[in-house]
């Protein structure tokens, strides 16, 4: 079994096929040959630039070929690549890129104002390298993006005089809503196996066991290269490793022209590119899209896509269905799992075979375990905790109180517990809960504000939901509401009420609601349930 680097993988397809896309931004295509080329004359200038091996380099980038072109070139010169969140302010950069021991940032030049805020705050940043954009050229301070790259180094492929190995890191930062953010330290090793080693488990394709055998199969006149459009921000877990999944197939990553979801945009390229994979998270996508299509029937030619999928978001049977209608020959995979715990469960849908909201089958390496360390035994009833083993991250960076709080050894195996709860029904299947962090205690029964979220999403009339606790002086805390309705009608609480009781506990239904035109979830289609709940609370005149 082959220990992998993920350059060295690249490397390999970008050689079997230098005229086949791998990037595609609007009108912009860059084939795996100009790819390749164009990350080694970035790895090429970092390493001329006396940054060391397992540097830390930041992408403060929006979607776009240069994302991955920047991974690229780290995984090529042996250091280790950073999400950045586009939409954190001054003081958590600071403390991302301070944390993450950031040496190098490479940045949209919109960026620049908020970055020429902090920058003498990060002296341990050497290099700031700027992606100009119309109306916002390179900085004075920053170097030009687009001179490095196209300065193509004679020696290639580019490799550092420290090597590259499997032990390279990729730091996926998470959180953020409830406390800072934490780097999820992932071996490129382990990522790529757990990635699917080359592979599709939903297509029946092994792992490959060799460089060798992923490019002949590649090459093989049956295999599907995909033509995959992440909607997910490539800042986040879902859209980036959705992407690795696509190249290290062969495949191609098409980002989408704006900056701001449009359904309608999706569809025309969608239509455009013959794709055949759509990445999003959850219904701040899903929502949008099926309205387009609902209000253009037979506009686009969809019958090149065969899978939607979604990661880090529950969305409704309603709303695959809906789908499913206008794309009958697609599959909806609906993935439960985290940045340290990738595979937990999946869902998969088919027109007609529409999967349950919130019901997964376990992954082969899942288990449900008692807080005291006891599985749980399929229909006992039993609440416990989600947990994965097998392929992992190392920890989460400079962290190893969290760490150890999240990785446990159970059974003499080490697992992955990032904490969410669930029960197994009689059929293996999973009963997801939520995050115990967003618990509501309410007259000592505890509620999971995403069991009753969808449970309002499935109502006709409510396009988004969330639930938060408030105070209550007699239960402790009350459940609320907060509904993002169609706009077709009122929406009452008893109405609400009622619906959510007629699938639910009684003590489960909402005693409070408050109506918003909008739940604003992120890009990455996470809620902050922190914010959400300061916005209830200041709807109802309480206090927390």
């Amino acid at each position: 079994m082959s220990a992998w680097t993920i350059a060295d993988v690249w490397e390999a397809i970008a050689g079997m096929q230098p005229d086949h896309p791998a990037l595609i931004q609007g009108e912009r295509v860059i084939s795996w040959g100009q790819f390749d080329a164009r990350a080694d004359a970035l790895a090429a200038h970092l390493i001329a630039s006396g940054v060391g091996g397992d540097a830390k380099l930041a992408a403060y980038l929006y979607n776009g070929p240069e994302y991955l072109e920047a991974y690229y070139a780290a995984f090529k010169a042996g250091l280790d690549p950073i999400n950045t969140n586009y939409r954190y302010g001054g003081e958590e950069l600071v403390y991302l890129f301070d944390n993450a021991d950031a040496e190098v940032v490479v940045f949209h030049a919109g960026f620049s104002a908020t970055i020429e805020a902090i920058k003498t705050r990060l002296p341990k940043v050497k290099l700031w390298i700027a992606v100009a954009e119309p109306g916002h050229p390179v900085p004075a301070w920053a170097q030009d993006y687009d001179a490095i790259v196209a300065k193509v180094p004679a020696q290639r492929p580019v490799k550092a005089p420290w090597g590259r190995s499997p032990d390279d890191m990729l730091l996926l930062y998470t959180g953020g809503t409830t406390g800072m953010p934490k780097g999820v330290m992932w071996r490129q090793d382990d990522l790529f196996n757990v990635l699917g080693a080359g592979g599709n488990a939903a297509l029946g394709i092994p792992p490959a066991t060799s460089i060798a055998e992923l490019v002949e199969r590649i090459q093989g006149p049956d295999h599907l290269r995909a033509m995959m459009i992440t909607c997910a921000p490539l800042m986040h877990g879902t859209g980036q490793f959705s992407a690795f999944i696509s190249l290290n197939g062969g495949g191609t990553v098409c980002t989408l022209p704006s900056r701001k979801f449009d359904a309608i945009e999706l569809w025309n390229e969608v239509e455009r590119l013959k794709a055949t994979n759509i990445v999003i998270v959850g219904l701040a996508f899903s929502t949008p899209m099926l309205e387009a299509l609902d209000a253009n029937p037979g506009r686009w030619d969809l019958s090149s896509v065969r899978s939607m999928s979604s990661s880090g978001s529950m969305w409704s049977q309603e709303n695959k269905r809906g789908l499913l209608g206008h794309i009958p020959g697609a599959m909806i995979a609906d993935s439960f799992g985290s940045s340290e715990a990738v595979g937990l469960g999946a869902s998969a849908s088919a027109a007609g075979a529409e999967a349950q909201t919130a019901a997964f089958m376990l992954g082969p390496n899942t288990a449900v375990f008692t807080e005291d360390g006891r599985r749980v035994e399929p229909g006992s009833g039993e609440r416990g905790l989600v947990a994965v083993s097998g392929f992992l991250p190392m920890g989460y960076y400079k962290d190893e109180e969290k760490s150890a709080k999240t990785f446990k050894i159970m059974e003499g195996v080490r697992w992955s517990v990032p904490g969410d709860f669930a029960e197994v029904n009689t059929d293996g299947t999973l009963k997801l809960l939520g995050r115990g962090s967003q618990c509501i205690n309410t007259g000592g029964e505890k509620v999971f504000p995403e069991e009753v979220e969808e449970a309002l999403k499935t109502h006709a009339r409510v396009r988004d939901a969330v639930v938060v606790g408030v105070p209550d002086p007699r239960f402790g805390e009350r459940i609320c509401a907060v509904v993002e309705p169609d706009g077709s009608a009122e929406l009452s609480l008893a109405e609400m009420s009622d619906h959510v009781r007629a699938q639910l506990a009684h003590y489960k239904a909402p005693r409070e609601l408050v109506v918003v035109d909008s739940i604003g979830r992120a890009p990455n289609g996470k809620v902050d349930y922190k914010a959400v709940k300061a916005r209830a609370l200041a709807a109802l005149g309480l206090q927390a």
